[in-house]
């Protein structure tokens, strides 16, 4: 059974969705530990908005968190977060957040957290797997950001490990792992986040752009000195944004978003009503 250690947690959330007549009902919610997800909304008819919770409100050095989500063929669920993850310092021990998700043929699964902090001293990892059937499609992001920067906090000590992986049946469509210390020439280094203390990615998976929809999200704007560009192969789409501000940010891949959403999932964008609380 799931529980706390000491004064770390260990917790998963597993969730199933399935295409019931009309819409996508979560057929199974299993919980462990520090993990919930809300009722579903439905504000878009079928589709499902669900929110993911975690009531500690941060991911403390030695946590290790779960959330397992399948998405039945023809099925349709959008998951986001009620704020920022909160990532505090480590006290040598590491954390963890693993995300791990199957997605039915025609399925679609939507993953739009809102942005990761990550404090300094932290040894955080982030870890995300999505296996898409034939047909299936796969739309999310993920913000992060270095330090506190409106406490005045810089990230100086600590380390931070992306782990990215979209396959389909098996086959990897897009793989990345990134580790970043806080004393990485990375961070500084324009072949890498040339000084950005916040960054997002955004990736779309199991339908091909068409050449307008890529051109759109190309000229989403961006202030200096922040950066962006936009890469596409096959049916895969992957968007980056180097800056210094997570709700520039997170407003980019929003944007980036509304472009993508119609033309990958075949539904106009339809915020969560939890972004707007």
């Amino acid at each position: 059974m799931t529980a706390a250690v000491g004064e770390s947690w260990r917790a998963s959330l597993a969730l199933h969705w399935s295409l019931t007549e009309t819409r996508s009902t979560l057929v199974g919610n299993r919980h462990e530990g520090p993990l919930r997800v809300q009722k579903p909304f439905y504000p878009e008819g079928g589709v499902a908005h669900a929110v993911v919770l975690h009531p500690p409100g941060g991911i403390a050095g030695g946590d290790d968190l779960a959330i397992d989500i399948r998405v039945d063929p023809g099925a349709h669920a959008l998951h986001t977060t009620p704020g920022a993850t909160k990532w505090y310092k480590a006290d040598g021990r590491p954390a963890r957040q693993a995300i791990q998700a199957t997605v039915g043929d025609g399925g679609v699964l939507e993953w739009l957290p809102q942005e990761n902090i990550v404090f300094d001293r932290a040894q955080a990892t982030l870890s995300t797997s999505v296996d898409l059937s034939p047909g299936a499609v796969f739309l999310g992001w993920d913000v992060v950001c270095l330090g506190r920067r409106a406490s005045g906090e810089h990230f100086s000590q600590g380390t931070l490990r992306l782990d990215g992986l979209v396959t389909r049946a098996g086959r990897p469509l897009w793989a990345e792992r990134a580790l970043l210390a806080a004393d990485d020439l990375l961070i500084a280094s324009p072949l890498g986040l040339a000084g950005g203390r916040v960054f997002a990615t955004v990736v779309a998976a199991g339908r091909i752009v068409p050449p307008d929809v890529l051109d759109a999200c190309r000229a989403v704007p961006t202030s200096e000195p922040d950066r962006s560009g936009t890469s596409v192969i096959d049916d895969l789409l992957v968007a980056r944004w180097i800056g210094a501000s997570s709700s520039a940010a997170r407003a980019w891949c929003e944007a980036l978003w509304q472009c993508l959403r119609p033309a990958v999932c075949g539904r106009e964008a339809c915020p969560p009503r939890v972004w707007a609380t």
